[in-house]
C-alpha cells in the first residue's frame, strides 16, 4: 500500500484512475471534491473482488460466500468505529448516506423527544439536508426551529447560541459544504448538554480534512458519506451513543433487522441491526475500509498542511483578480472557497471553466438559506483534496483571468 513520507503529490495521484483523462481534450482538473471526492485503485479492485469471488448477502447464509461477505461487512464497522473513536462497534449504523443518517435520527429520535413548544437548532449555514427533516419535524411537533446566525464573514454568531430547558436537539454541521468554515462544535455540545439538549453533529464535510474523535467530542450522533472521504456513493455512517440507539424505535422494518416474527408481533435485533433493514450496499460497505486504509497511510496532517497550502495559494492568486468577490471569510476554514465575479453570472463561470476541463461547482450548494443570507442567487465553488497541485491552481486562475478578460470585452465592466 501507500507510504506518504514525504507527501509525493505524483505517486498520490497515480492511486487515482480518473484523474489521468482529458476532458473537452484538455487535462481534468477535478476541484469539486466537496461533492463528491475520487476512489483510489483499492478502492475499486475491493469492490470489483467482492463482485467476482464473494458476492453473497450477509447475516442470513450458512454458506462460504455469505460467511466471506458478512465477515468483511463487520470488519469494516469495526475499522469504522476505530476510525472516528467510537467506543463500540454497535455505535456504528451503516446508511445510505448522510442525508438517510438525519432523516433516521429526526424520525425516530426527534419524533420521541421533541414535544409541543420544545426548540430544535440549527445554523443559517446548513445544507439542506440537516435543515428540512428538521423543519418537518417541528411543524409535525408544534415545535420551534430557532437558528443560529451567521456574520459577513460566514462564522457562526455565537452571541445568538443560546440554550434552554426548551432545546431538545441542535443539529450543526461541522464544516460548511459551502463556505469551509469550521465551526467550534465542542463548545457549543458542551453548552448544548448543559441544557439538556442532544447534539447531531454534520460531519459530512469534516471527515475528509481532519481527525474525527466523536468520545472527545461527546456528540450524541455524528454523520457522515463514504463518497466524501474516498468511498464509494451509497453509503452512511451513522454514530449514535449507545443509550439513544436502544431507545429509538427503528426506522424501517423488513428483513434482517428482526430476531423473531409472528402475524402479530416482532422482537428486533439490538443496535446497530435494528437500523439496518434489507440488503445494504454490500461492496460500498466491504470497500470503505480501503478508503480508510488510504486516509490512515497518507496521515491527516500530511493532508491537512498540503490542502492549506492549496486554500493559501489560490486566497493569495484571486486576491490580485479585482473582479473576484470572495462569500465567506472565515479565517478558520478548510480548503473549500465560494466566490463570485463582479461582471458574470456563476453559472456562466462554471461553464466556461468546464470548457477548459476544469470541474468546479457552482448555484447554491444546496444551502439557499445560506445565499439568501449573502443576498446571492449562488456561488462558485472550488473545494480542493489531496491529489490536487499547485500547477492546476495556477491553470485555474490562468483561465479565470481570460474569461473575466473576455467578459469585459463581450459585456463591458458592468456589474451583473
Amino acid at each position: 500500500m501507500f507510504s506518504a513520507r514525504p507527501l509525493d503529490i505524483d505517486q498520490i495521484r497515480a492511486f487515482f484512475p480518473i484523474l489521468n483523462q482529458q476532458v473537452y481534450n484538455k487535462p481534468l482538473v477535478y476541484f469539486d471534491n466537496a461533492a463528491t471526492v475520487h476512489k483510489p485503485f483499492a478502492v475499486i479492485d475491493t469492490a470489483c473482488h467482492f463482485y467476482q469471488e464473494d458476492n453473497a448477502n450477509i447475516h442470513r447464509g450458512m454458506h462460504a460466500l455469505a460467511a466471506r461477505a458478512t465477515t468483511a461487512l463487520e470488519q469494516t464497522r469495526s475499522a469504522v468505529q476505530k476510525f472516528i473513536h467510537a467506543p463500540e462497534v454497535e455505535n456504528i449504523v451503516f446508511t445510505s448516506g448522510t442525508t438517510e443518517g438525519i432523516n433516521l435520527i429526526a424520525s425516530t429520535y426527534g419524533v420521541m423527544a421533541v414535544g409541543e413548544g420544545d426548540e430544535v437548532v440549527i445554523s443559517e449555514m446548513e445544507h439542506h439536508a440537516n435543515l428540512i427533516p428538521w423543519q418537518l419535524l417541528c411543524k409535525r411537533k408544534k415545535a420551534t426551529l430557532k437558528v443560529i446566525p451567521i456574520d459577513d464573514g460566514g462564522q457562526l454568531d455565537l452571541t445568538h447560541c443560546t440554550f434552554s430547558p426548551r432545546t431538545k436537539i441542535v443539529a450543526l454541521t461541522y464544516v460548511s459544504n459551502t463556505l469551509g468554515t469550521i465551526n467550534p462544535i465542542k463548545n457549543i455540545i458542551d453548552q448544548a448538554h448543559q441544557e439538556g439538549a442532544i447534539v447531531v453533529v454534520d460531519g459530512a464535510q469534516a471527515v475528509a480534512h481532519m481527525p474525527i474523535n466523536v468520545t472527545d467530542l461527546d456528540c450524541d450522533f455524528f454523520v457522515f458519506s463514504a463518497h466524501k472521504v474516498y468511498g464509494l456513493t451509497g453509503l452512511g455512517i451513522l454514530y449514535g451513543k449507545r443509550k439513544w440507539l436502544e431507545k429509538m424505535p427503528p426506522y424501517q422494518t423488513g428483513g434482517g433487522m428482526v430476531q423473531q416474527v409472528t402475524l402479530t408481533e416482532v422482537r428486533y435485533h439490538d443496535p446497530p441491526y435494528k437500523f439496518e433493514t434489507g440488503t445494504p450496499p454490500l461492496a460500498s460497505i466491504i470497500s470503505f475500509s480501503e478508503a480508510l486504509k488510504f486516509i490512515s497511510s497518507v496521515g491527516y496532517a500530511k493532508l491537512a498542511a498540503h490542502e492549506e497550502s492549496l486554500l493559501a495559494y489560490t486566497l493569495a492568486g484571486l486576491a490580485r483578480i479585482p473582479e473576484v468577490k470572495l462569500v465567506g471569510t472565515a479565517s478558520h476554514k478548510v480548503a473549500i472557497i465560494a466566490f463570485n465575479l463582479t461582471n458574470m453570472h456563476h453559472l456562466d463561470v462554471g461553464l466556461f471553466l468546464d470548457a477548459e476541463g476544469i470541474a468546479v461547482r457552482t448555484g447554491h450548494c444546496c444551502t439557499q438559506p445560506l445565499m439568501q443570507r449573502f443576498g446571492i442567487e449562488g456561488v462558485v465553488r472550488l473545494s480542493f483534496a489531496v491529489y490536487n497541485t499547485i500547477e492546476e491552481i495556477d491553470l485555474f486562475l490562468e483561465t479565470l483571468q481570460q474569461i473575466i478578460d473576455k467578459g469585459n470585452r463581450s459585456y463591458g465592466k458592468k456589474s451583473m
